[in-house]
Order: C-alpha cells, then sequence, then structure tokens
C-alpha cells in the first residue's frame, strides 16, 4: 500500500482530498501548521471503513528542519513515501503600489519555497526507496495568466510552474513524475471567501455580486469543485499517468486552455 504524504491537509481542499485518497486505498501523511487539525483528520480518517492507515503531523512548510522531521515522522509511521501533495498556500492582495515586500514575501515563501522544500524532502525518500513516486502541485490559473492585485499570488505560482519542470527533468531517471494543477477559483473555499470584500473593492462590486462575477467569467459557468481537483489528481497520481510529467494541468472550467 503506497503512502501519500498532503502537505496542508488539515482543513479545505487539503483535508478533502486527504479523505479521497485515503477511499482509494492510500495511506495518508496528514501535514498542517495547525497540528491539531492535522491530528483530527489523520483519526477521521482512520476510522472510515476500508481506509488505510494514516498519521497527522504539525509541520512549517518554510521550515527545513520542520519539513526534514514531518517526513521522518510519516516515513517511520507509514513505511514509505510515495506520493506527495503540495497543498499548502495563503494569498494577500492588494494594489501593487500598496503591496508590502512583506507581504510579497509571505506569498512566495508558502505558495513556492514551502513547495520547494517539501519537494526536495519527498524526493529524496523517493530516489532511495527506487520505486519511482508522484509530486503534485495544487498551482491555480494565476500562475499562467497574471491576476490584478495578487502580484505577490501569481508570481509565486509563476515560479511553481518553472519548478515543477526542473524537478520533473532533474527526477525522471528516478521514475518520479512531477506534474502543479492548475485550480479556477475555489469560490466556496474559505481562502476565496475571506478575499471578497477585497474582490468587491478591486471590481467596485457588491460583495454579494463578486461570486456570481467570477462564474459568469468561466465558459463551463460554474467554480471549480474540491470533486474536480480529487477526480484530476487521482489519476495523475496512478500508473495510467505514468507517462506524464512537467506539466501543467488546468482545472479551469475552459478560463484558462494553455
Amino acid at each position: 500500500m503506497k503512502t501519500a504524504v498532503v502537505i496542508g491537509g488539515g482543513q479545505t481542499l487539503g483535508e478533502y482530498l486527504c479523505k479521497g485518497l485515503a477511499a482509494e486505498g492510500y495511506k495518508v501523511g496528514v501535514a498542517d501548521l495547525n497540528g491539531q487539525n492535522a491530528s483530527k483528520v489523520a483519526d477521521d480518517i482512520c476510522t472510515l471503513q476500508g481506509a488505510g492507515m494514516s498519521v497527522g503531523v504539525q509541520v512549517d512548510a518554510t521550515d527545513e528542519q520542520s519539513v526534514a522531521q514531518a517526513f521522518k515522522t510519516i516515513q517511520e509511521t507509514l513505511g514509505s513515501i510515495d506520493i506527495l501533495v503540495y497543498s499548502a498556500g495563503v494569498a494577500k492582495a492588494t494594489k501593487i503600489t500598496d503591496f508590502t515586500l512583506q507581504d510579497f514575501n509571505f506569498n512566495v515563501n508558502v505558495n513556492l519555497n514551502g513547495y520547494f522544500l517539501c519537494a526536495r524532502e519527498a524526493a529524496r525518500y523517493m530516489v532511495a526507496q527506487g520505486n519511482g513516486g508522484r509530486i503534485i502541485q495544487i498551482n491555480s490559473k494565476s500562475g499562467k495568466v497574471g491576476s490584478k492585485h495578487n502580484a505577490g499570488y501569481s508570481s509565486a505560482k509563476f515560479g511553481g510552474i518553472g519548478l515543477t519542470q526542473s524537478i520533473a527533468l532533474d527526477l525522471a531517471d528516478d521514475k518520479i513524475t512531477v506534474n502543479s494543477l492548475m485550480l479556477g477559483n475555489l469560490l466556496e473555499s474559505p481562502m476565496f471567501q475571506s478575499l471578497i470584500p477585497q474582490y468587491a473593492k478591486k471590481l467596485g462590486l457588491e460583495e454579494s455580486e463578486v461570486l456570481q462575477h467570477y462564474i459568469d467569467k468561466v465558459p463551463l459557468k460554474a467554480g471549480c469543485g474540491y470533486d474536480d481537483v480529487l477526480n484530476v489528481l487521482k489519476f495523475y497520481v496512478s500508473d495510467g499517468a505514468k507517462y506524464c510529467t512537467g506539466q501543467s494541468i488546468n482545472i479551469t472550467g475552459g478560463q484558462v486552455m494553455f
């Protein structure tokens, strides 16, 4: 039984992905900045009928020692590191003239540097094991098209594509594939909901009009659902995707098509 590690797995989309992978028969290492949340999700998984083992660990994805310890604990508890899903993310949005360096660095540190540290640590285990592996970054359409008032977030997500492609080349000989999932707007997610006041101000809309505005921009006229992400993720961690690496896969309802 393979082990999947989900960084940012203690809540929202990350939690959903953890439970979805467990339902597919994976052992799941739930890693989150909030260790209590991670442990709760792991406990929930262990009570699911037919689900494999799970362990929750606290991790600061931007801290090398914290990342190393989290992976060590998961490997010692569950036996291997076969899949990494980097689902940690933050967003602080404002117009460039008001964007502080602190906020810009915060975006880059979590969304890009954290991905690098976790991918590097996972790769070390996968290479040593010699059985291949899968590394998946949960990215965003803002990694392919610029995002107004989101210079820090978009810059980090663009960087994530370059990092994915570079790591994919580094690890190809080890049969480890590396891909990014480019999500559309997760309209029901706490992150998006928390940004609605900023988006309303940016767009000159009432807060109650923001969701419909973003729905109308999508050809398929819907936001990106957690299930849409899980369905694509399940394929790219499977043997069916063994010939796919270095890709940035759109899950945008047609809003981004390249």
